[in-house]
């Protein structure tokens, strides 16, 4: 009997793909699934689900002293699907969205909470890493130490940022944070800010050279504010925000006398 290990995004689609391979209907499909996919964050840590899956042989235990069902076929033979219950027969709730954490009262309750939030949505990522925390009066940081701080980063720190949103957005639904939360691995966001102030002053100086305009984009709030921020006060040059959302640019050009 051939049995072959077929993927797919889901479950579902295996167990498609794998009717295409056999060319038969579901039904006939003996089926047993070797592992769930994995969505993953923003393409990050997804795996595809995969099954094994045979022609279903109808006579295949009609000798045995096992049960049967009605139709004569071995349970056995019925596609597996993933056990719900533990040993006690209580059904666990299966959630792939990072759990929920309970506000702690006191300091650093809302740290705790962020440090708690991130931990369980980096281990659904299947990104290993050791989160610390680090706070001030104004902000909390947190930096996660790992071997993923590539992924993690992303083009430009996009995952980085979408991470940082998520987190600011669960955390910051408790009544007792009014804290900025950033996130940080690597010592991204100073090796970022390092190299935006640096930019700034480059074409700050060409500004006044050419007394041209020139146009930056492609840069998120915070960045947009470390460029506005390493200008400020330059003589011969200001700066400007101009468009909206993602297409939101900031241009440095020569100051009216």
């Amino acid at each position: 009997m051939e049995i072959l290990e077929i993927e797919g995004k889901t479950i579902d689609e295996a167990i498609e793909n794998a009717c295409n391979e056999f060319q038969v209907p579901r039904e006939k499909l003996n089926i047993e699934i070797v592992s769930e996919g994995i969505p993953g964050f923003l393409g990050i840590g997804a795996k595809k689900a995969k099954i094994r899956a045979s022609l279903l042989n109808l006579n295949m235990n009609l000798s045995s002293d096992e049960p049967h069902s009605e139709s004569g076929i071995d349970a056995a033979a019925k596609p597996a699907r993933p056990s719900r219950e533990k040993d006690s027969g209580k059904p666990v709730a299966v959630d792939q969205t990072p759990a929920p954490v309970q506000p702690q009262s006191g300091p650093g309750g809302a740290a705790a909470k962020a440090k708690s939030f991130l931990e369980g949505l980096l281990e659904r990522m299947d990104l290993a890493g050791l989160v610390s925390i680090s706070e001030s009066d104004e902000q909390i940081t947190l930096n996660i130490e790992g071997n993923s701080g590539g992924l993690l980063i992303g083009k430009r720190g996009q995952n980085l940022d979408a991470i940082q949103y998520l987190v600011n957005k669960v955390v910051k639904r408790s009544p007792e944070n009014s804290k900025a939360i950033f996130i940080d691995t690597e010592s991204y966001r100073k090796r970022r800010e390092e190299s935006l102030v640096a930019l700034a002053e480059k074409i700050g100086q060409k500004v006044k050279k050419t007394n041209e305009a020139v146009t930056i984009s492609h840069l998120n709030a915070h960045d947009r504010r470390i460029i506005h921020l390493a200008l400020q006060g330059k003589e011969g040059i200001m700066t400007k925000s101009r468009g909206e959302g993602e297409f939101r640019k900031i241009i440095i050009l020569p100051a009216k006398k």
